[in-house]
């Protein structure tokens, strides 16, 4: 089990991309059924204590991937794939856990460093019961950064940033928690950010038009736009 864990983390540290710092914020929408896979996770102590929230995005049935430093310190974690979790308080039982929640071991990247979160940046909890869902999150194939490469300004793609925390939905400007929403974001840059080598990350935008990330998405996937990738 732990050579699959290293492996999973491994592979998703080559492709994937996830919110390493951050809900999606002003102009933002409801995610309305399209990323189902994608939930609410809150990290556990040894004891069963709830410590902090994070979103991610299974990728199987019983891995479910999310950043680094929302698996680094815990000991399991609960999660949650409803889309209003906020709405089902307290029949769902969160944060502690209920009939609609699943639970799993946590784990962070082997090399992760709390004190540079931003390199590795990478966790799974892999989950005691498998969820079978009709899709789920996809790791990209390699050389998709190289294909970023080759785009300039405004012709960079667009991302979509999906999950849960503290949101301010316009045009009532309300606020929720733990609700599912999604935003586009654009890449700018494929050079690498905050140390993080060239080739293995890559920089995105918030607007405020059509909403970016904010605390409570950390671990949340950024979808390359009309895909499943990761």
């Amino acid at each position: 089990m732990k050579n699959y864990v290293v492996a999973a983390l491994a592979a998703a540290g080559l492709f994937a991309s996830v919110n390493s710092a951050h809900a999606i914020t002003r102009g933002g929408e409801a995610d309305a059924g399209e990323h189902p896979y994608v939930g609410l996770m809150v990290a556990d102590d040894a004891n069963g204590n709830p410590m902090w929230r994070c979103s991610g995005a299974l990728i199987s049935p019983t891995i479910f991937l999310t950043a680094g430093h929302c698996t680094f310190g815990a000991a399991k974690a609960t999660i949650w794939f409803e889309e209003d979790v906020e709405g089902g308080i307290p029949g769902n039982g969160y944060p502690f856990g209920g009939a609609t929640s699943v639970d799993g071991v946590a784990h962070a990247h082997p090399l992760y460093d709390d004190s540079a979160f931003f390199m590795h940046d990478l966790g799974v909890v892999v989950l005691d019961t498998p969820v079978y869902m009709a899709e789920y999150g996809q790791l990209p194939t390699l050389g998709l950064l190289d294909e970023f490469e080759n785009h300039r300004g405004p012709d960079y793609p667009t991302m979509v940033a999906v999950g849960y925390g503290l949101q301010e939905i316009n045009p009532v400007f309300t606020t929720g928690e733990r609700i599912r929403l999604k935003a586009e974001t654009r890449v700018i840059g494929v050079k690498g950010v905050f140390g993080v080598p060239n080739g293995t990350s890559i920089k995105l935008s918030n607007n405020s038009n059509t909403g970016g990330t904010c605390f409570g998405d950390s671990g949340g996937p950024e979808f390359y736009r009309g895909t499943r990738i990761i």
